[in-house]
């Protein structure tokens, strides 16, 4: 079965140039050229990848990540003319998992696509309940985290950390946008806290190099790598 992404871009010829590699690579494109086109396709169809231009007629890219993030888990790939980080971190919270600069290569486009698909096709749901990363086992609601069928005992703050560095799974997180959201923005510690409670996670979990990246000059990111 092919995989069905929708492209909503008002560019007729990105649109045109997108669309001709996705289908070489037998993916199933729908296209929209503005944003409220693009949420009423969204609406009709399941997608597996939802691929954004910012700068839209009708309604912006951000509402629109913002809509389609309220109602689905579907991949989302910005793709924009702004590089600016304070935009990307926007797009990341509101809950986008890539993000494209223009100008973009087609090629490099989709392998990325493909690439979040197969992150995404490593996580596991079982009973609605119990979310499965390699032999990681969390259940959100009686807030327990097991290691090859072991529990394991996190402090609130550890569990607010794992949980966060999961819902943002794939990403590259900035050690400061992980400060402001765990610890909150009038937190009055420094950003080795953050290197500290990852520290005490991986050592809990007892994965160190694995699962929790460390990002040079970056931050951290949680990926189950095949």
């Amino acid at each position: 079965m092919k995989l069905k992404v929708l492209l909503i871009e008002d560019d007729m010829l990105m649109r045109e140039f997108i669309t001709d590699y996705f289908k070489r690579d037998n993916w199933e494109i729908y296209e929209a050229d503005d944003g409220k086109a693009g949420i009423e396709c969204f609406n009709q169809t399941n997608f597996d990848l939802v691929i954004l231009d910012i700068m839209l007629p009708k309604m912006d890219g951000w509402s629109v990540c913002k809509y389609i993030r309220e109602k689905s888990e579907v991949p989302i790939i910005i793709i924009t003319a702004k590089s600016e980080d304070d935009d990307q971190i926007l797009g990341f919270e509101l809950g986008a998992d890539e993000y494209v600069t223009k100008p973009l290569s087609p090629r490099v486009l989709v392998a990325r696509a493909n690439a979040l698909i197969k992150r995404r096709e490593g996580i596991v749901v079982q009973d609605g309940e119990t979310e499965i990363y390699g032999n990681i086992r969390i259940n959100r609601s009686a807030h327990t985290v097991s290691v090859a069928h072991e529990k394991i005992l996190l402090s609130p703050k550890e569990y607010d950390l794992f949980i966060f560095l999961i819902k943002h799974y794939g990403k590259v997180l900035h050690r400061e946008y992980i400060l402001n959201a765990v610890w909150g923005y009038d937190y009055m510690g420094d950003l080795r806290t953050v290197d500290t409670h990852i520290k005490k996670l991986r050592a809990k979990l007892g994965v160190e190099g694995k699962y929790i990246y460390t990002v040079i000059r970056s931050g951290y990111k949680f990926e189950v790598e095949s």
